[in-house]
């Protein structure tokens, strides 16, 4: 199995833009990014990862119990446990998982638990610090085996793009590396593993083609995903499309004059019809900057969290379809 593993100033200077910017609607920006966004969570036995961990310990204690690191691989582990184990996510719905500050509770869930599944590559950069306090419990890295893309720009340039889980290939070995840990820590389960893995794995198989026929939908010169964080890489790269942002990560700065900039000359200079943002990112900004290039804000996509049980992405399988259908519809028309 997979090795264990343990482990603004912002710019007073605004810039000028050729379509004459003033530095008041730059500035309205920038306020625009300081308040935050987030959902309510809920809970579910199925479909949301926000169930107390209390009251799931509580009825399953004879099961052993997993937490991930968010929402997104708590759906995946749901999908290949089935109903032998009990899954948890640390971050809520709605949550940052950057820059995530664990809790003492979370700590002791922690160390309660039987494993620990993470994504790896810089993404959860709390998780080192959070897994050093907690003792003897195993933790796998999920992202074992995926080719990463590097990150072309700022503070973390040179590092691997951590958001892999947006291509439906990269998936499958998510998949396969949750597997081969729940048969490490409950062998006597294997078979349903196997079965529910291979079963899961040929259900993401099908939304890839399905993505692919979606995404063919729109016009080569308008392949443009823009969006505020850099996290459609892989998904970009798998369907033949471009990306632009505002900042690789969403721990770095954020809305910056430079910023803005660069993505109206981008927006501007490929005819984009559409921009999007994303729902753990404040998007007002965004908006704007819509408005000033004169393009269409298409909405806000999923990407680090699922939604409530009750709203749009409430799995991860959800999640692809939600944000592939917004997007060619973003793409394939035009502001009115």
């Amino acid at each position: 199995m997979s090795h264990f593993l343990r482990r603004l100033s912002i710019s007073t200077q605004i810039l000028r833009s050729s379509w004459g910017i003033g530095a008041s609607l730059i500035a309205s920006l920038l306020l625009a990014s300081c308040s935050s966004q987030t959902e309510t969570s809920i809970s579910s036995p199925l479909t949301s990862p926000t169930s107390s961990y209390e009251e799931n310990l509580s009825s399953t204690d004879d099961k052993k119990v997993v937490l991930t690191t968010f929402t997104i691989l708590a759906d995946m582990a749901r999908n290949v446990a089935g109903d032998k184990l009990v899954i948890n996510s640390i971050t809520r719905i709605g949550a940052e998982i950057h820059g995530y500050e664990p809790t003492p509770s979370d700590l002791k869930k922690a160390q309660n638990a039987d494993l620990i599944l993470y994504n790896g590559m810089n993404l959860e950069r709390w998780f080192e610090k959070f897994l050093g306090n907690v003792r003897d419990v195993p933790s796998v890295v999920l992202t074992e085996g995926i080719e990463p893309i590097p990150i072309v720009e700022g503070p973390y340039t040179d590092k691997p793009n951590p958001h892999a889980w947006m291509s439906p290939k990269n998936a499958l070995i998510y998949i396969e590396n949750i597997r081969k840990a729940f048969v490490s820590i409950d062998p006597k389960n294997a078979d349903t593993y196997n079965a529910n893995a291979q079963a899961y794995s040929d259900e993401i198989r099908k939304i890839d083609q399905q993505l692919e026929v979606s995404l063919q939908k729109v016009p080569s010169n308008q392949r443009y995903l823009v969006s505020c964080e850099g996290a459609f890489s892989y998904l970009t790269r798998d369907y033949g499309m471009k990306e632009i942002y505002m900042w690789p990560i969403n721990a770095e700065q954020q809305y910056t004059p430079r910023q803005i900039q660069s993505i109206i000359s981008k927006v501007k200079a490929n005819d984009v019809p559409s921009i999007f943002c994303e729902s753990t990112v404040n998007n007002e900004a965004q908006k704007q900057v819509a408005q000033i290039t004169g393009v269409n804000f298409g909405g806000d996509l999923y990407v680090d969290s699922l939604s409530t049980t009750n709203g749009p992405v409430p799995t991860y399988i959800d999640l692809l379809k939600y944000d592939v259908n917004k997007v060619v519809r973003g793409l394939t028309s035009r502001a009115n």
